[in-house]
Parts: C-alpha cells; sequence; structure tokens
C-alpha cells in the first residue's frame, strides 16, 4: 500500500507540463567593466512555449535594476533593461528540468553621472542556464543568464516561476 500511495503521488510530476506558459523572476544583476563593478536587483518577465518535452522557446522582458557606484567622488548611476528571445533545451529528469538557454537581447541603457547623461542600445548575445522542479502545471526555477552589452559583462541570477496554461 505504501508503495503504491508513493507511486501516485509522484504521477503528477513525471511527464513534461508542454504549452504556452507565462511567469517571473526576482534576483541579482551585476555588471563588471573595466574599472566598473555594478550591482543591483532585478527582475524578468517571461513567456514562453515549451512544444516539445525538450524544447522551448522563450522570450523575456528584463530590468537589470537601477545599479549605482561612487568614482572619483562622482555619482555614477546606471539602468539598463531589453527584450530577449531565446531556445531553451532541456534534460528532464523526473520532476526536475535542467536546461540551458541561448539567445539575442535587444537592450537599452543610460548612464547619468553628476554632470553628464549618456544612453545606448543594441542587440547581443544572452545564454545562460538553470534548474527548474515543476509540480502539475507549475515550476520554479533558478538560473543563471550572462548578458553582453556591447562588451559589458552582466550577469543575472534568480529565482522565479511559471505557469504552463495549455
Amino acid at each position: 500500500a505504501l508503495l503504491a500511495a508513493s507511486a501516485m503521488l509522484a504521477l503528477p510530476t513525471q511527464a513534461a507540463d508542454n504549452g504556452v506558459y507565462f511567469g517571473g523572476s526576482v534576483g541579482y544583476s551585476q555588471l563588471s567593466e573595466d574599472v566598473l563593478d555594478l550591482d543591483a536587483t532585478g527582475f524578468k518577465v517571461i513567456g514562453g512555449w515549451r512544444f516539445v518535452d525538450w524544447l522551448a522557446v522563450e522570450a523575456n522582458y528584463v530590468d537589470f535594476g537601477s545599479m549605482s557606484d561612487e568614482i572619483d567622488s562622482e555619482e555614477l548611476q546606471l539602468d539598463a533593461d531589453g527584450y530577449s528571445v531565446s531556445a531553451l533545451a532541456f534534460l528532464p529528469v523526473g520532476p526536475v528540468d535542467l536546461f540551458a538557454r541561448v539567445g539575442a537581447f535587444m537592450w537599452d541603457a543610460s548612464i547619468r553621472t553628476d554632470f553628464d547623461r549618456l544612453s545606448d542600445d543594441g542587440t547581443d548575445l544572452v545564454w545562460g542556464g538553470g534548474v527548474q522542479f515543476r509540480v502539475w502545471s507549475l515550476s520554479i526555477r533558478g538560473e543563471y543568464e550572462r548578458y553582453d552589452l556591447d562588451g559589458a559583462d552582466t550577469d543575472m541570477f534568480s529565482l522565479g516561476a511559471t505557469w504552463t496554461f495549455f
């Protein structure tokens, strides 16, 4: 009876819940470039379509938060955000998925100092990986992503959730 009950509890988490999903995540973002080392709390909004157990296409809105630092007694503030489109490859292991992503990130950034304001935009590579735990249509995920903003490496570590609708 114990074996049968255990098997019944495990059934909903064994098959990937494929289809259209939406969600969000919050995390730590960090930009490192030459003399800059900025960090902030960022977030992302997630939308995707997992059409087979091992492959999905995902679009995200990413906001890295407001990063600030003081350099040579001058305040510097960086705001960056953008949209990404990525392919995700999954390795399902029971109720857990290991995944990797690669795609394009269309970004916009502005840098403010005490005396000046600069802005830039572009399209660059995004890649990363993570792990998610699935229960029915709910997935809880932890993820690392690397964004290239014209040579300025920006990392994001995030925790989030998605819900598959159909």
